[in-house]
């Protein structure tokens, strides 16, 4: 690795934490899977992985709500968690403590987002929004050229949207009836049609409703946010039937009232990940070089 940068990633998620060694230009040289318990259990078993590894930095995209704010006495925790192990966990702390390396800390969604914007298919832009449809739903965001915060960070999977007329299903948000979570999640698509997302694969009208769902939030980002690229990921969009079917309803949606060069070719404007999934792990190696360039 001479001549390299030597960077830790960690895609921590309710399931399973990623980690990672790889270089400065994204190529991973080491991965492993751990399942997510309690950090008594998990957390000694990121150490010990990082621990001889001599990295120079960690990168750390993590699900959330997490505090994104450096100013804040809780900057580095994971925070309102329905995971009740992890409530209030300082993450990142445990961290830099035992490492003693500079650490480099964001949501697992922008951690995609920059992954796909250093790397992948947002590489040279200015501005992008990545979401992923999975599990749950999250929305990661680069505006002129920078990661967005704000009070918190992005929790676009709770924007509130207009329930279709045929839509029985009452939602498996505990907080909202009609957020794109808990209308179009995996769980979602589970609830309402009995089968998990793969097994419906064929169904068109399965299809034609989350398509409504996401081109309706695409709509509100598009709107909001007027990024140059929209790029889906997660479990749910290995369904890539459903590409055409939200750019269609997208653009019915939107109604003409926006004209760019990039809303004429809704094929290159709403896209699937282009790091064949690996964007998340990759962007945490980008956190981790971030962080130590701030502390250089």
């Amino acid at each position: 690795m001479e001549g390299h940068m030597k960077l830790g990633a960690l895609e921590a998620g309710g399931t399973k934490m990623v980690c990672a060694i790889g270089d400065e230009k994204g190529n991973i040289l080491e991965q492993i899977s751990i399942p997510t318990e309690t950090p008594e259990i998990t957390i000694p078993k990121l150490l010990s992985f990082y621990e001889e590894k001599e990295i120079e930095a960690l990168g750390i995209g993590c699900f959330g709500p997490i505090d994104v704010n450096r100013k804040s006495d809780t900057y580095g925790y994971i925070t309102t968690t329905p995971k009740l192990a992890w409530q209030n966990y300082n993450i990142a702390g445990a961290f830099k403590e035992a490492l003693d390396v500079p650490v480099g800390f964001d949501t697992d969604v922008n951690g995609s987002a920059l992954g796909e914007y250093t790397w992948g298919i947002a590489r040279g832009l200015n501005s992008c929004v990545y979401m992923t449809v999975g599990t749950g739903v999250g929305i990661g965001i680069i505006s002129e050229g920078r990661l967005v915060h704000g009070m918190l960070h992005p929790e676009g999977g709770h924007m509130l949207l207009s329930r279709s007329r045929e839509d029985t299903y009452q939602g498996f948000c505990p907080f909202h009836e009609n957020c794109l979570e808990g209308l179009a999640a995996g769980p979602a698509i589970e609830g309402r049609w009995g089968k998990k997302a793969v097994e419906l694969a064929g169904e068109q009208k399965v299809w034609e409703l989350e398509a409504e769902y996401i081109a309706q939030a695409l709509v509100n980002l598009t709107c909001i946010l007027s990024p140059e690229r929209i790029i889906l990921g997660g479990g749910v969009m290995h369904q890539l039937q459903l590409f055409p079917m939200i750019r269609s309803r997208f653009r019915q949606l939107l109604n003409g009232y926006l004209k760019t060069k990039e809303l004429e070719d809704l094929d290159t404007f709403i896209v699937p990940q282009s790091l064949d999934d690996k964007q998340g792990i990759m962007g945490a190696l980008k956190l981790g070089m971030m962080e130590l360039e701030r502390n250089t």
